[in-house]
Formats: structure tokens, sequence, C-alpha cells
């Protein structure tokens, strides 16, 4: 008799082999706030994660979000951008890096860029 713990294809790894395999990315109606889907390598060990949005022209933070030894390798998120009360319109680079033990070098990196639509313009 075979007994499974997890469901197929889902064996979890050790953490040399945990990588961030998605981020999926949604601009809120209200343009100041971002959900964030992260997905990351099952593992055995739980990784650390330092996700940051940085408008794409200024290179300024205007979100940062750190998750510390996670239980979950599917993980949702809410951001809110900081932008001081200015419209949020733009564009923005979502980073994201895995580690462990140390972030200097990150074990591994992510990025995706998204734009926050003008006021009454349709995403």
């Amino acid at each position: 008799m075979d007994i499974q713990f997890y469901p197929e294809g889902f064996s979890p790894k050790p953490k040399e082999e945990v990588v961030i395999e998605q981020i999926e990315i949604a601009v809120y109606p209200d343009r100041f706030r971002v959900f964030v889907h992260v997905v990351v390598t099952p593992f055995h060990d739980r990784p650390n994660l330092l996700i940051v949005a940085r408008e794409k022209a200024s290179g300024l933070i205007r979100a940062e979000l750190n998750i510390i030894e996670t239980m979950h390798h599917d993980m949702e998120f809410t951001l809110h951008l900081r932008t001081q009360g200015h419209d949020p319109a733009g564009d923005y680079t979502l980073s994201a890096e895995l580690f462990y033990e140390t972030r200097n070098p990150p074990q591994h990196r992510f990025a995706i860029e998204f734009t926050v639509p003008a006021e009454g313009e349709a995403e």
C-alpha cells in the first residue's frame, strides 16, 4: 500500500532547489493598492522573501514587504503604494528576492513590470 503525503507533482524540494516560480499582479480599482500572487517551489525549509515596488522612472520605492520564513508556497498579498497623496499612475517594477540565511546575494530574484492606469482609464 502506498501512502501519499502530498498531491501528485507536489514533492517539497531542498532549499538549494527553491526558486520563485511565478508572480501575478493586479491593480485594484482605487489604484493605490496592488494585489500580488507569489508562487515558489514547494519546500522543506522555509524561505524568506523581500518584495519591493519601485517607480520605473525615478527608482523610488513605493511599497515594500518582508516575508519571514513563510509556511506557504502559494501566497497572496496586498501592497499599498505610498505616493504621499499624489496620483499613483505610471509604470512600476516589482522585484522579489528569495533567500535563507542571508540576502547578499539572494538565492533567487524575479522581477515583473506593471502599470497603474491614470484616473478614469480602464486597465
